[in-house]
């Protein structure tokens, strides 16, 4: 990767959206999307007379200076990363709309090279999708190693943040099938080989919906972390793999016992992995990649489980060891 390419796209495009929120007077994420818009579509859209003569002119600017730039996929895709990042400061969006790490695509990544295969198409979906920064991570990764028929799709019930991801997409000339739903409703989208989510955290508010899920509480409203679980299990190929990011103490809970039930009627627990502790700066948002595999197919039941805590990502060999560990055990439990 250029480093140098990526600091001067990512320079021109936070200068073209500052422009345009202080123009349009718009929230920076909104600013955002429309600079994204801009930029794909070659052009400045003007509403009202904003921006003006003079601002499409220096927009228009922007915009060719970028296009000049040789960015690969993965090169847009990290300058869009840092933009909302910037977004999140900006306009204090809420946790569960946060970017999700970079690191947990790329260990993501990892753990599929070997478990699907390049010669067969692959159909990968993530039920929180939001501004398509997970997805598109594993996606490029993937990628770059020689898979070529992915499938990618998401859902999201944000209509903002899946603007972002289809600008961002767009920019990338990733092909994405992007959903506008709760992703607790009956889903649209074919059945997934793999299902892959940060999982939001917290309450579903809608009890009558939760109640075809197993998971679903016997009072008040429940866990939406484990109704999206349930959801990715029952939209999973037979033998499919779902990754999910999820609050590190979420088997110490007091509902527990209900997804644990749930996984067992529907599936094999694979595996639960800490991520680093130092990727969150509160600890109670840190969390632990859990793998799940659908029954059916090739699927069998892990011996033994994956249990284990990430070195620190300061620590590439410890880092490149424990993927190696995760490989070999890989080779003998994860079967598709």
């Amino acid at each position: 990767m250029s480093t140098g390419d990526i600091e001067q796209g990512l320079k021109l495009f936070l200068k073209s959206v500052e422009l345009l929120q202080e123009t349009l007077d718009s929230s920076f994420i909104d600013a955002v999307i429309e600079s994204g818009d801009n930029l794909n579509d070659k052009q400045v859209l003007v509403e009202n007379g904003k921006p003006d003569q003079l601002q499409q002119k220096e927009l228009l600017k922007i915009y060719q200076e970028m296009s000049q730039l040789d960015l690969k996929q993965e090169e847009k895709r990290k300058i869009i990363q840092f933009v909302l990042l910037r977004a999140e400061h900006v306009d204090k969006i809420q946790t569960n709309h946060q970017l999700t790490p970079d690191v947990s695509g790329i260990l993501i990544s990892s753990l599929l090279q070997n478990f699907l295969s390049k010669d067969k198409p692959a159909m990968i979906l993530d039920l929180a999708a939001g501004t398509g920064n997970l997805l598109f991570t594993i996606a490029n990764n993937l990628s770059q190693t020689g898979f070529k028929k992915l499938e990618l799709a998401g859902i999201d019930n944000d209509d903002t943040l899946l603007a972002v991801a289809s600008m961002s997409a767009r920019w990338q000339k990733l092909a994405v099938e992007l959903y506008h739903q709760d992703a607790v409703e009956a889903l649209v989208t074919s059945k997934a080989d793999v299902i892959v989510t940060d999982l939001p955290v917290g309450y579903y508010p809608i009890d009558q919906r939760a109640e075809r899920f197993t998971t679903h509480a016997a009072k008040g409203h429940s866990l939406v972390h484990f109704l999206l679980i349930e959801q990715a299990l029952l939209q999973l190929k037979p033998g499919g793999l779902g990754v999910f990011l999820i609050p590190k103490d979420v088997f110490k809970s007091t509902d527990s016992n209900l997804l644990l039930k749930m996984i067992q009627e529907n599936g094999y627990f694979q595996g639960l992995l800490n991520l680093p502790s130092e990727l969150f700066t509160d600890k109670k948002a840190q969390k632990a990649m859990l793998l799940l595999q659908k029954k059916g197919g090739k699927a069998h039941q892990a011996e033994p489980v994956l249990i284990g805590e990430f070195p620190s990502v300061k620590s590439h060999q410890e880092i490149a060891d424990f993927i190696q560990q995760i490989r070999s055990w890989q080779q003998e439990n994860l079967s598709y």
